[in-house]
């Protein structure tokens, strides 16, 4: 025994391999909720972008968008029209049929119930997914 040990008493047993197990098991569960939730982010089952759009009179303004999905698969895709002051001022909700093409170029026409500056796309949701991608 050595003089500490002696003068205070033995000390316990190391609590660190312990310690090192459970920070180690908390590690792989995080990282294998990362990965799980990368891969589900990754592969929505359908995306969508604003091709363009036309403000043709105070009132109405049309806009394209592009829609990929896959082919059994229905969408409703979310537009919002914004004035100046970035208020809503016109919305449309586009329903995109399960036997449609899974790439299409889809026309809209929003009407408004005062001038718009911009359209939005809130972005498409599925059946299944309903957070807009």
């Amino acid at each position: 025994m050595s003089d500490l040990d002696a003068r205070y008493g033995r000390s316990g047993r190391s609590r660190r391999p312990v310690v090192i197990g459970v920070v180690a098991v908390i590690v792989a569960v995080g990282l294998a909720w990362l990965v799980w939730a990368a891969f589900v982010q990754s592969t929505p089952p359908v995306t969508s972008r604003l091709i363009g759009f036309e403000i043709t009179s105070p009132t109405s303004v049309k806009a394209t968008i592009e829609v990929d999905k896959s082919e059994s698969t229905e969408a409703s895709c979310r537009l919002q029209a914004k004035a100046a002051d970035f208020s809503i001022v016109g919305e449309l909700t586009i329903t995109v049929p399960a036997d449609s093409p899974r790439h299409q170029t889809v026309p809209a026409t929003l009407t408004t119930q005062r001038a718009a500056t911009s359209v939005v796309l809130i972005g498409c949701t599925t059946p299944d997914n309903p957070r807009p991608h």
